[in-house]
């Protein structure tokens, strides 16, 4: 069994960085299917939107010059001569002095070079009377002011939210090139942890709703999840139901198994599985310091601690960043965190980093910060809990009144 090397977050997430990299695993979905993927590849647009100019209002196509000078006490007189329908194709060309009836989203005709809203004019027996004048332009989308062709859309590396759907449905895309999602193994160990779903305990067990919390976690961020079960506090029951679940998956994830305990064969299960091996053994975190992590075979395996509130700040702070590095992300850095104001003084130890579960309440425009304070391996924590305050490895606590990031669960 190897001994904690223990490693700050940040030198973690540094060798996560160094030794975990995308699968390039390109496969064709229909746009109807992609939504949560990752694009392969820059996406350029093979037409303009709008492919047309069209009305951003309900109002009529006139020519700006025509409505110079217009005002209710001295209105412009101009001649109906048409009124356009939705989806129409008009080819009535617009002439100085005359105005057409047009809807928003109607195609705007030729010779139009500006719309004015129904509220600021009147149609009296075919004679348009406006009231204010409208500049060149208003209330008209010009052909490809929103998408022009070849602009690149959506860049490689994007993951498709509903306002990519949106853009690629506009120009008439039907299949994208996508990497195929991570596939996540998800494992628990010990002998005391029981399904999730079992009715009746015995004394000594507990359910096992890492099993919720973890892959509910995992496919929040966009990937698959094999659950492998729970195996006991054997060596070889271990090794033989995790080497079948890394045989399947690109990231292995185990619950258990990871503190200083006789029967924790974790660090001795991924170094069984390949080369290199454990790579950290032990994080300086609070909670959360029994975290290993290593690599076989040039695929990540992640071993969280059993204590499920500490399982959820491992995976997010952690289990995110693997994801990203596997599914071949841009890693944009959007802001997660609001400021608020500590209402206790929260006291910590030099040289390690420790995250405090916080309930937020706004107060006269400001946030403040309710510690929710418990053993790390309390779950209810987390559901009162609506972030964590990072209090950094070099710092020595934060004071009551202080203000200081929290981190959102969400």
């Amino acid at each position: 069994m190897l001994f904690y090397d223990v490693k700050t977050v940040e030198e973690t997430k540094q060798i996560m960085k160094d030794t975990v990299f995308p699968i390039r695993d390109i496969i064709s979905v229909s746009l109807d299917e992609a939504f949560g993927y990752i694009v392969a590849e820059d996406i350029v647009a093979k037409e303009n939107v709008p492919s047309f100019a069209r009305s951003t209002v309900d109002g009529y196509a006139v020519c700006a010059k025509d409505t110079f000078g217009s005002s209710e006490s001295m209105p412009s007189f101009l001649t109906i001569t048409h009124e356009i329908q939705m989806g129409e194709e008009v080819t009535i060309p617009l002439h100085r002095g005359e105005a057409m009836y047009i809807p928003t989203g109607g195609m705007v005709p030729t010779g139009c070079d500006s719309i004015i809203m129904v509220e600021h004019c009147e149609n009296i027996d075919g004679l348009l009377n406006t009231y204010k004048q409208v500049a060149l332009g208003e209330n008209i989308i010009s052909v490809g002011e929103d998408v022009k062709e070849t602009d690149i859309i959506i860049q490689k590396g994007s993951r498709i939210r509903a306002q990519e759907l949106g853009i690629l449905g506009a120009v008439g895309t039907r299949f994208v090139s996508v990497y195929r999602k991570v596939k996540v193994g998800y494992l628990s160990s010990g002998d005391e942890i029981m399904p999730y779903n079992t009715k009746h305990l015995q004394i000594g067990q507990v359910r096992d709703i890492n099993a919720l919390t973890i892959t509910a976690l995992t496919k929040e961020w966009g990937a698959d999840v094999i659950y492998g079960g729970i195996v006991s506090d054997n060596y070889e029951s271990f090794f033989s139901k995790a080497k079948e679940l890394f045989d399947q998956v690109d990231l292995l994830v185990l619950s258990g198994g990871s503190s200083v305990g006789t029967k924790d064969y974790t660090t001795d299960v991924i170094q069984a599985l390949g080369s290199p091996g454990v790579l950290v053994n032990g994080v300086s975190v609070k909670p959360g310091k029994p975290t290993i992590f290593g690599v076989a075979h040039k695929k990540p395996v992640l071993g969280l601690p059993g204590h499920p509130a500490s399982a959820v700040i491992i995976y997010k702070l952690f289990g995110q960043l693997l994801l990203q590095r596997l599914n071949g992300s841009r890693e944009r850095e959007l802001p997660t965190e609001i400021k608020a104001t500590i209402t206790q003084n929260l006291p910590s130890s030099p040289g390690r980093s420790d995250y405090i579960r916080v309930r937020l309440e706004k107060q006269e425009e400001k946030w403040i910060a309710y510690p929710v304070l418990g053993k790390s391996g309390l779950i209810s924590t987390l559901v009162d809990s609506d972030g964590v305050v990072e209090i950094p490895s070099e710092k020595e606590g934060i004071t009551e009144g202080e203000v200081a990031s929290v981190y959102l669960f969400r």
